[in-house]
């Protein structure tokens, strides 16, 4: 349980970094507003928050979330959110139903794209980023 708090609080660190560092994440993140969170489904948690251009986490859960990851327990949260081939896990987390998603899907594939500022460098343009 420790080992999954302590991920989530370090995905904290990492977002607001990307934030800080990587000019296409601050332009990603800017203008949205949203609340999201990271749980399992016994209410071991942390929820996000996007507004103002800033990325803030808290301890936790939240009544009214855009979105929730919600994983079997925090062992596997863990081993999903770890994973080296992070797709696979989600997807495999999925079918097998260690992890289930509810809310908004829409806001769930802008999180997607969220996530891909914490690779090495900066988030590579796709055609359509280019055209606007």
């Amino acid at each position: 349980m420790l080992k999954f708090k302590f991920l989530l609080w370090a995905l904290t660190k990492l977002l607001q970094k990307a934030v800080r560092n990587k000019p296409g994440c601050a332009s990603y993140i800017t203008g949205k507003q949203l609340i999201f969170q990271i749980r399992t489904h016994d209410g071991i948690g942390r929820y996000f928050t996007v507004k103002n251009g800033e990325i803030t986490s808290s301890a936790g859960v939240t009544r009214n979330p855009q979105f929730t990851l919600s994983f079997r327990n925090a062992a596997k949260g863990f081993a999903i959110l770890s994973a080296k081939d992070g797709k696979d896990a989600f997807l495999t987390g999925l079918r097998t139903e260690d992890l289930v998603v509810s809310g908004d899907f829409v806001e769930v594939m802008w999180f997607q794209g969220l996530t891909e500022y914490l690779q090495p460098g900066e988030r590579p343009q796709k055609p359509a980023d280019v055209l606007m």
